[in-house]
């Protein structure tokens, strides 16, 4: 049995990563987002929002950030990895702002597959912004949809997680993977 890849997806606020720490907390391998790095190493550079920057760039730097995850994960043998996030969220971002992007992306999309997917949707009463989450409610409404119709290009079966605490969202995946 090969490492089973797991991604936990969702617009931005949704809990992912309270999800994934609380994974990590249980002794679950993890892998997490890291947009967030990008946009640190950005600011200390004088860009202070390098999406709305340079969206190409930005996104560049996450494909190639998640694909180095994706392999990374493989060091796990016969075991299982989650993911905050996976490589067609790249996608799916790029087209939530209208940017054009390579076929290369869409190539590693096809090349990187997972096992499972887990879409939180938002929440607004846990919706929060702060500085490197610039996105409005609504945006993260529509960011939602994009992220559904991408990771359903490329024909994964998404699974809702329900509005619970994160305990219970914990459980529900775990539930739902049997494990």
């Amino acid at each position: 049995m090969n490492t089973r890849k797991i991604v936990i997806t969702g617009g931005p606020g949704t809990g992912k990563s309270t999800l994934i720490n609380n994974l990590i907390g249980k002794g679950y391998n993890c892998l997490e987002e890291i947009s967030r790095q990008v946009t640190l190493k950005a600011k200390k550079e004088g860009i202070e929002q390098l999406f709305l920057t340079n969206p190409l760039l930005f996104s560049e730097l996450l494909l190639k950030g998640r694909e180095k995850q994706f392999l990374d994960a493989n060091m796990y043998k016969n075991d299982i990895v989650f993911f905050d996030r996976g490589i067609p969220d790249v996608l799916a971002y790029m087209d939530f702002i209208g940017d054009k992007y390579p076929e290369e992306f869409v190539e590693s999309c096809k090349k990187a597959t997972y096992d499972c997917i887990f879409i939180l949707k938002p929440w607004e009463a846990i919706y929060t912004i702060d500085n490197e989450r610039y996105e409005s409610f609504d945006q993260a409404l529509k960011i939602h949809d994009h992220l559904v119709k991408t990771y359903q290009s490329f024909n994964y079966d998404l699974v809702d997680v329900p509005f619970d605490t994160v305990e219970n969202r914990t459980d529900f995946i775990l539930k739902t993977l049997n494990m």
